[in-house]
């Protein structure tokens, strides 16, 4: 997922850069939604992992 975040983040700053900037807008849009979609999941996973009380694998 973050991934695709950077990707769209990329492909808005490529046309932000031509000129395109409806492109760019909804590139940009689409890429702070996908990290804050991330971000939510790390951070639950991170909850879930404190809470069940394993230790994430060396």
């Amino acid at each position: 997922m973050l991934y695709w975040s950077l990707v769209f983040l990329v492909v808005a700053l490529v046309a932000a850069f031509l000129g395109f900037g409806g492109i760019a807008s909804t590139s940009a849009s689409i890429a702070q939604v996908l990290f804050v979609i991330f971000l939510i999941l790390f951070l639950v996973s991170v909850v879930m992992g404190i809470v069940r009380g394993r230790r994430p694998p060396v």
